[in-house]
């Protein structure tokens, strides 16, 4: 994207894949020759709590924290979770952000409610957000834990990396046996368009 420092920050709720995609993206970052690093929030993440990931990379690293305001991407597998942290995306920065609502427990209980319009409300905060239907995609796919590679490929637009390397990278990380599906969910994200 820029000469220095890469900031991505991937968003979502557990079970999406978000700290898979983070290795994967890491990986990919250090294997076409970058310093990379990078830092998980998933404390409630296999009970559907929110999870989020810093992955940084370029020259040289010194944190793996993302400053306030400052990715070049936002990354989101979730709806709430993309409006929750579009404000973290820089004035020229990317907000992709997967069209899927995941409505957690505590709305459940009514201590707290969905917002509404989530799609509508991350464009007014980031007009040129992306929003994809990676979810439905997934499951004609047929396996609705893609979501995570199609994001992934619609990300790779948007940087410099070797398509090599992030084949190979996704074929040694992804779970057994879905290898070939997660490389061609790879490639249907990388071939959708705005």
């Amino acid at each position: 994207m820029k000469n220095g420092t890469t900031n991505i920050l991937i968003v979502g709720v557990g079970g999406q894949g978000v700290l898979l995609a983070s290795e994967i993206l890491t990986e990919v970052s250090k294997s076409n020759g970058f310093d990379a690093k990078k830092s998980e929030v998933h404390g409630m993440s296999q009970r559907g709590g929110v999870v989020s990931s810093h992955v940084r990379f370029g020259k040289k690293v010194f944190s793996p924290l993302i400053p306030k305001g400052e990715a070049d991407v936002v990354l989101a597998f979730e709806l709430a979770e993309g409006l929750r942290w579009a404000h973290q995306c820089k004035t020229n920065g990317v907000t992709i952000v997967n069209n899927q609502k995941i409505i957690p427990t505590i709305v459940s209980t009514g201590e707290f409610s969905y917002p509404d319009s989530p799609a509508d409300k991350i464009k007014k905060k980031n007009p040129g957000a992306r929003i994809i239907d990676a979810f439905e995609l997934a499951k004609e796919l047929g396996n609705s834990r893609l979501v995570n590679t199609i994001m992934l490929g619609v990300l790779s637009q948007y940087l410099d990396l070797e398509e090599e390397s992030w084949i190979t990278v996704i074929q040694r990380m992804a779970p057994k046996g879905t290898e070939e599906l997660n490389k061609k969910a790879f490639f249907e994200g990388k071939k959708l368009k705005n």
